[in-house]
C-alpha cells in the first residue's frame, strides 16, 4: 500500500472536542481493568466504581473473563472529559490474549502500561514494550499498586529501564510514612517539575500539602535526573542546566510533551488504580501530551484512500459475533464522518454503535478519531482499512503469532459437526491467533493457540456462546514406519463363485529407501505376463496397503518392484489384481523388520538472556538435541535456543517454557526430518494405535 494523504484528518488541541483513544495494557494482575473503573469513576462515566473481584466492572465482563477472573478480549469505554473524547480500550494482560492487546495497540493514540511495583516481574514487560516500541508509540508507565510497594521507587525505575529502549523520566516521586510494624506506606507524591506534594484521598482528587522535609533530598536528585534527561534533546534546557541556571517551568513542559509525542522519553507515574489515587494526575497527563488522530495517522503513514474529498476511512482492529447483533467491527474512523446508511467503497454502512464494555449504544454518526462498531459489513474484518476505494488490507497490522498449543476437538453430538465447523470459523475470525484444521493423517480436527487457557476459552465459548459442547484430548503425533530390510513375495489371489471367477498372481521384490524418498513402484513385467492395463492395478492396491503397516502406521521409504505374474483371459480383472497386491504387501512387510518412524521438528524456543541454561536443561528433559544458541534478533537481553525435538514432546511444552521465563518464553516450529523410534517407547506407541483402531 502506497503512502497518502493525511492532511484532510483533522488535527485538535485540548478542549476541543477532538476524539483520542488510549490503550490500557500490562500483565496480568497488573490491575488495569480496575484502573479504568477508577478512570470512568474520575471522568463521572459511572456513578460508583466497580470490582473485578465482584463481579461488577465495566470491564472483563465477557462471561469467559467472569469466570476466569481475568481479560480475554477488548473492552471497550468512551468518556467525555474536560471537553475532550476519549475511548480506553482495556486489553488482556496475559501472553496467551497478546494478540488482542497488539491489535488495539495499533489504533490508540497512546499506551498506558500498567505494572505492579516488583523489579522481580519486570520482564513480564518485554513483549508488550517490544511491539510499542517497535511501531513508536508514545507511552507511559503507570507503577500500580504504588500503596503496597515493598521496593524502592529507585529500583524499580532501574529494572523498567532494562527493559525499554527508550529513556525513562520519573514524574513523582513517592511521600511515605513509616508504619507500626517497620513498613512504609505510600500516601502522596511530590510532582517533579511543578515541586508541589499531594496527600493521597481515598476517593477523589489528591489535597495539596507542604512539602515534607525528609521528602526534599530525594525530590532535589529526582528533579536534577529528569531535567538532565530531557536536556539530551533541547540544547537550550542543556545551557541552562550548565549555567546553573533555574529553568522555566513552561520550557519542561514543552520538552515532556515534544519529547514524549516523538516517543524518546517515557513518563513514569505512580498510583494505585483500585483506590483511585494518581488517576487524576494520569489524566492530566494524558490530556496535555496525547496525540491527536492526525499525528497517528501520519506515524503509521495510513493509507486515507479518499481522504481528499472528505471521504471516510476507518480501520478494522477488532470482530465480534453476538447473538442478537450479528457480527459486530471494531473500527476506529481515521477520516471524515461515518453516517448510517452511506455507502462507503461500495459497502453500505449499516447500524452504528458505541460500545461502553457490554453495552452498546446506537449513534447516528462517529467523526474522525472515534471509536465504533459496525453491524453486518460482512467482509470487513480485523486488519482491513475501509475507504472510498473498498477495503484494503492495513499495511502494519500486527500478524498473528504461531501457535505454542494445540488440542483435538470432537462435537459430543455428532449432529453438531457441521455447526461446529461455522463455530469455529466465527471464533477464529474473533481472535486470528487461534486457527483450526482437519488434520487427515490422524483424522482429526485441531484447534491451535497460545496456550491451554486460550483453548479453554475457545471451548467455553463454543458451548456457551453457539451451544456447540465439545470433547478435547491431546492431538496424536503423526507417526510413519519403514522398512530395514528387503524381501521378495509371490501372491497369488483366486475365487469361484460362479460364473466369472476372480484370478492375478504376482511376484514382486521389496527394498528400504533413502529417508525421505517415499514411495517408489518399478514395473519389470516383459513377455505380457501381466497385461498393460492390470499394471496400474497393482500400483494402486500397494499405494491402498501403505495407508496402514504391520505397525498400524502409514509406510514410507520403499521400493516395490513387479517382477513376474500370471493372468487368466477370463477371471482377471483390475479388482484381482489390486487384491493380489495387498496380499503381497501384508505377507511381505513383517519380513522386512518394520520401524516406526517419529516426527523430528526444528524447534527454537526464545526468552530472556537468564532463562537460557533451564530453557537448555528443558529441551535436553524431552529428547531433545541441543543445537546451540544465539542473541535473538531485535531483542535486547534475549536468547534463542535451537534444538532437534521429537513431535510428541511438543504438545505440552510451552506450559514448562513459561513457567521458567516468567511467562513470557515463546517458541515456534518447522518439520526437519523422520527419525527410527525403538525400544520401549515403540512398542507403548504400537499398542496405543492398536487400542485406537479397535475402538
Amino acid at each position: 500500500m502506497a503512502n497518502i494523504k493525511t492532511e484532510t484528518i483533522t488535527g485538535g488541541r485540548p478542549g476541543s472536542g477532538a476524539h483520542r483513544v488510549v490503550a490500557l495494557c500490562g500483565p496480568y494482575l497488573s490491575g488495569k481493568t480496575s484502573l479504568l473503573e477508577s478512570i470512568l469513576y474520575a471522568t463521572g462515566a459511572i456513578g460508583r466504581r466497580g470490582s473485578t473481584r465482584a463481579g461488577t466492572s465495566i470491564g472483563d465482563a465477557a462471561a469467559e473473563s467472569r469466570k476466569r477472573g481475568m481479560g480475554t478480549e477488548i473492552n471497550v469505554a468512551s468518556v467525555d472529559y474536560l471537553g475532550d473524547q476519549w475511548t480506553f480500550l482495556d486489553v488482556p494482560g496475559s501472553i496467551e490474549f497478546q494478540h488482542d492487546a497488539f491489535a488495539a495497540l495499533a489504533v490508540c493514540d497512546v499506551a498506558v502500561v500498567v505494572c505492579e511495583p516488583s523489579p522481580e516481574r519486570v520482564v513480564a514487560l518485554a513483549p508488550l514494550l517490544k511491539c510499542i516500541e517497535d511501531r513508536h508509540i508514545p507511552h507511559i508507565v503507570f507503577v500500580n499498586k504504588i500503596d503496597s510497594a515493598e521496593a524502592r521507587v529507585r529500583d524499580m525505575l532501574a529494572a523498567l529501564q532494562s527493559v525499554s529502549t527508550r529513556k525513562l523520566v520519573l514524574r513523582q516521586v513517592p511521600i511515605r510514612r513509616p508504619l507500626p510494624d517497620g513498613s512504609e506506606e505510600t500516601v502522596g507524591y511530590v510532582d517533579l517539575v511543578s515541586e508541589r506534594a499531594y496527600r493521597y484521598k481515598s476517593s477523589g482528587a489528591s489535597d495539596l500539602i507542604e512539602m515534607p522535609a525528609e521528602v526534599l533530598p530525594r525530590e532535589s536528585e529526582a528533579r536534577r535526573e529528569l531535567l538532565e534527561t530531557l536536556s539530551e534533546f533541547d540544547d537550550t534546557l542543556l545551557e541552562q542546566l550548565i549555567e546553573d541556571v533555574a529553568p522555566e517551568k513552561s520550557l519542561i513542559y514543552r520538552d515532556l510533551h515534544d519529547e514524549f509525542g516523538a516517543d524518546q522519553i517515557v513518563p513514569v507515574l505512580l498510583g494505585a488504580g483500585d483506590r483511585e489515587n494518581g488517576v487524576r494526575r494520569l489524566l492530566k497527563a494524558l490530556r496535555h501530551d496525547t496525540p491527536f488522530a492526525a499525528e497517528t495517522a501520519k506515524r503509521r503513514s495510513l493509507v486515507a484512500n479518499g481522504a481528499a474529498n472528505g471521504t471516510a476511512v476507518v480501520e478494522c482492529f477488532k470482530v465480534l459475533h453476538q447473538s442478537h447483533a450479528g457480527k459486530l467491527s471494531l473500527c476506529r474512523v481515521w477520516s471524515g464522518t461515518l453516517t448510517e446508511g452511506q455507502s462507503l467503497g461500495g459497502h453500505r454502512i449499516g447500524t452504528m454503535l458505541r460500545p461502553f464494555g457490554q453495552r452498546l449504544d446506537k449513534i447516528a454518526e462517529a467523526r474522525s478519531g472515534e471509536i465504533v462498531a459496525l453491524a453486518k459489513v460482512e467482509a470487513l474484518s480485523a486488519g482491513q482499512m475501509l475507504g472510498g476505494s473498498g477495503i484494503l488490507p492495513s499495511a502494519d497490522f500486527p500478524i498473528a503469532p504461531p501457535a505454542v498449543f494445540v488440542l483435538a476437538l470432537a462435537a459430543k453430538n455428532r449432529n453438531d459437526e457441521v455447526k461446529l465447523s461455522g463455530a469455529l470459523h466465527k471464533i477464529v475470525e474473533e481472535d486470528p491467533s487461534l486457527t483450526f484444521e482437519a488434520r487427515g493423517e490422524t483424522h482429526e480436527l485441531l484447534i491451535k493457540g497460545q496456550g491451554e487457557m486460550h483453548l479453554k476459552v475457545a471451548v467455553d465459548k463454543l458451548g456457551g456462546r453457539y451451544n456447540v459442547a465439545v470433547e478435547t484430548a491431546g492431538p496424536r503425533v503423526a507417526y510413519r514406519e519403514t522398512i530395514l530390510a528387503g524381501a521378495q513375495q509371490h501372491a497369488r489371489y483366486k475365487r469361484q463363485t460362479g460364473g466369472h471367477g476372480q484370478f492375478a498372481d504376482i511376484k514382486v521384490e521389496i527394498r528400504p529407501l533413502p529417508r525421505g524418498a517415499g514411495f517408489r513402484f518399478v514395473d519389470k513385467i516383459v513377455g505380457g505376463v501381466v497385461p498393460r492395463n492390470f499394471i496400474p492395478a497393482v500400483e494402486e492396491g500397494l499405494i491402498d496397503y501403505l495407508k496402514e503397516g504391520p505397525l498400524g502406521q502409514p509406510v514410507v521409504d520403499l521400493e516395490v518392484t513387479l517382477v513376474d505374474g500370471q493372468y487368466h483371459a477370463v477371471d482377471s480383472s483390475e479388482m484381482s489384481f489390486k487384491m493380489a497386491a495387498r496380499i503381497a504387501m501384508s505377507e511381505a512387510m513383517p519380513k522386512c523388520r518394520p520401524v516406526l518412524l517419529e516426527p523430528i521438528l526444528k524447534v527454537t524456543v526464545a526468552g530472556p538472556s537468564e532463562s537460557t541454561p533451564r530453557l537448555q536443561r528443558l529441551i535436553s528433559g524431552r529428547r531433545g538435541q541441543l543445537l546451540g544458541y544465539d542473541t535473538r534478533p531485535g531483542w535486547n537481553g534475549w536468547d534463542e535456543v535451537s534444538a532437534l525435538m521429537p513431535e510428541a514432546e511438543i504438545a505440552d511444552m510451552i506450559v514448562e517454557i513459561r513457567s521458567v521465563t516468567q511467562g513470557v518464553g515463546t517458541f515456534r516450529t518447522e518439520f526437519d526430518h523422520l527419525q527410527e523410534l525403538a525400544g520401549r517407547t515403540a512398542e507403548r506407541i504400537v499398542e496405543e494405535t492398536r487400542k485406537h483402531q479397535a475402538a
